[in-house]
């Protein structure tokens, strides 16, 4: 994945001591890669809004429809639904054992940092260490993610905004016979 100034600039930390502000920190060999504060803030934007979907009454909830690339068919969902399912599982998928114990307490099911450093036995430094790891590691993973990332948020629930698919031709065109319509004749007549 190829990382632009234009999509990280937004995203960065003005004051960062890694990127000054830009979002890219480049290489001495290869290609330039995000700042760790921008896959920080992509964590937390993909994080807001799983807590919106969670949180939002479920009487709420809508039904949309969706085109297909193939084919042109649509099929339905329920697009918060999904992201919340899509959050958990990508999380947990990627995460070590320690490192999902700590996401599901703090991340989860909202626990503060005395809480989770008591019941996990770590001191409040680790503690936000194994946090802003664990934050760098979701956010380049929430952006890198295919064929569908959760990052950027309107691409996952609006669908891509340009028109990148193109109907395959059929290889056999169907050939439907038309009738003329019926055309009943209606005589004007004054009125008396």
């Amino acid at each position: 994945m190829e990382w632009t100034r234009s999509e990280t600039l937004a995203l960065a930390v003005p004051n960062c001591s890694h990127c000054f502000g830009t979002g890219i920190r480049s290489l001495k060999r290869g290609e330039p890669h995000a700042c760790n504060c921008v896959l920080r803030a992509i964590f937390r934007a993909c994080y807001a809004r799983f807590r919106h979907c969670a949180t939002k009454e479920k009487y709420l909830s809508k039904v949309s429809l969706d085109c297909t690339a193939r084919g042109g068919r649509r099929i339905w969902g329920r697009k918060d639904e999904e992201y919340i399912a899509d959050f958990t599982l990508v999380s947990r998928r990627s995460l070590s054992v320690e490192e999902y114990r700590l996401f599901s307490f703090h991340f989860l099911l909202g626990a503060d940092w005395r809480l989770c450093c008591r019941r996990l036995g770590m001191d409040r430094g680790t503690f936000f260490h194994s946090v802003y790891r664990i934050e760098q590691k979701l956010g380049k993973i929430f952006r890198e993610l295919k064929p569908y990332a959760l990052f950027p948020l309107d691409e996952y629930f609006h669908g891509r905004l340009e028109n990148d698919w193109t109907p395959e031709p059929d290889p056999q065109p169907k050939v439907l016979a038309l009738r003329p319509r019926y055309q009943q004749s209606w005589a004007l007549r004054p009125a008396a």
